[in-house]
């Protein structure tokens, strides 16, 4: 009896421990089959974050793409990891002094590009140019395979010419002049004409002659109205100085993945689509300018809060003539032009809404450049209107840009012996 007990007993255990066997396979087998992740081993516990870095060839820093593990939730921003290499070019981001500018004094300006019509081939800088081919069919030409930076002064004064022609111009592949750094920009720039020193933007210290656009995940320094809709608005720069600036130069040093592009319009194709009685009329019309809203906008705190120079309107013709090319475009913009002088307010706010309706409205007079490393713009800002599009802030990607902004002559009417004064 004690023998049948034992052996019952036995037998019991190993029922028991089957079961137990078959239960714990079948949980590891239900584990294997879920969503759930493993347990990390002891080296994987260590960082639960993959980092994918683009190349990093010798080209302008564009951002740097970041990717998080499978499973992790990508959040808004991140911060830089302390093994990033620093920023190249760090010694080029926005400062904002304290010193105080008096207000800017006429000067006699000759446009280089009228040196260039009496040059046998006034487009031989481009000779040894890879690609040349036009954007659209009245603005803009792309080009590789010229250096801007090895350009001599005739290649600089063709140049110039050409930009007139053509309105904008886009080089690719400029990391030679880029990387020369503030010195270069200066000597660049001074060749078209006086460097103008913006009133209120952010510019490298040491270097208020070059404007700087800038944008990152915790601030802005340009000149956005985030009350409106759109990001787009379209303008010349700093039209209200009473010599605004001519052929300007422009490159990104770090630029988002995709967005950012800059829109341009051509003023000249603007003016030719009206009718010839419109624009007979508006040939008899001046515009006031203004700096005063630029100027409260970085009085309210924001845009690094500076006033270096007192904000000036100036009065400018509604059509303007091209000093070298003779061509006549439209010079009203949204960001700057407040009121045709001597029209009634009804009358006034009319006729430009008009024009503005017209030139955000005329994809045909426009071109748009996507932004790629080491790209370098060249516009006329005489005969074009162009506008950034800030469609990328919600990821919170960096835009750094720097501009050389030569100023040119005081606009000159498209009708003869027009009197600019009030």
């Amino acid at each position: 009896m004690a023998n049948s007990t034992l052996g019952m007993t036995h037998m019991c255990e190993t029922i028991s421990t089957f079961f137990y066997c078959l239960q714990t396979v079948t949980c590891l087998e239900l584990l294997s089959r879920s969503s759930l992740p493993p347990l990390p081993s002891p080296t994987s516990a260590m960082s639960t974050t993959t980092t994918v870095t683009e190349s990093s060839a010798p080209t302008a820093e564009f951002e740097t793409l970041r990717i998080r593990a499978q499973g992790q939730p990508q959040p808004q921003q991140e911060s830089q990891s302390s093994n990033e290499e620093p920023y190249k070019y760090a010694h080029l981001l926005p400062h904002f002094s304290k010193d105080k500018y008096p207000p800017l004094e006429p000067y006699e300006h000759v446009d280089p590009g009228l040196r260039a019509l009496s040059h046998p081939n006034p487009r031989s800088f481009l000779d040894n140019a890879t690609s040349v081919f036009e954007i659209t069919p009245y603005l803009g030409t792309e080009v590789s395979g010229v250096n801007l930076a090895d350009l001599d002064s005739d290649g600089r004064d063709q140049l110039a010419l050409e930009v007139a022609r053509r309105g904008l111009m886009v080089f690719r592949d400029q990391q030679d002049f880029i990387d020369r750094g503030p010195e270069f920009y200066l000597q660049w720039g001074r060749h078209f004409g006086r460097l103008h020193v913006h009133p209120t933007s952010g510019h490298p210290e040491g270097y208020p002659e070059f404007h700087l656009v800038y944008r990152d995940h915790k601030t802005t320094f340009n000149f956005e109205i985030d009350e409106s809709i759109s990001s787009t608005i379209w303008h010349s720069d700093v039209s209200y100085e009473l010599q605004p600036p001519g052929l300007t130069t422009f490159f990104l040093l770090s630029a988002p993945p995709s967005g950012g592009d800059t829109l341009f319009t051509s003023q000249v194709s603007a003016l030719r689509k009206l009718s010839p009685q419109f624009v007979a009329f508006l040939k008899t019309l001046k515009a006031v300018h203004s700096g005063f809203e630029q100027a409260d906008f970085s009085r309210s705190g924001k845009r690094g809060a500076t006033v270096r120079r007192e904000p000036v309107e100036h009065i400018h013709p509604v059509v303007r003539k091209h000093p070298v090319t003779g061509e006549e475009a439209l010079y009203v913009n949204r960001q700057f032009t407040r009121r045709i002088v001597g029209l009634k307010k009804e009358e006034s706010e009319a006729t430009l809404k008009l024009l503005y309706d017209h030139i955000d409205k005329s994809a045909d007079n426009q071109a748009r450049v996507r932004w790629t490393p080491n790209t370098i713009v060249l516009w006329d800002n005489r005969i074009t209107a162009h506008s950034a599009t800030v469609d990328f802030k919600e990821r919170g990607q960096r835009r750094h840009g720097l501009r050389i902004t030569p100023q040119a002559e005081r606009p000159i009417p498209a009708l003869d012996g027009w009197d600019l004064s009030a």
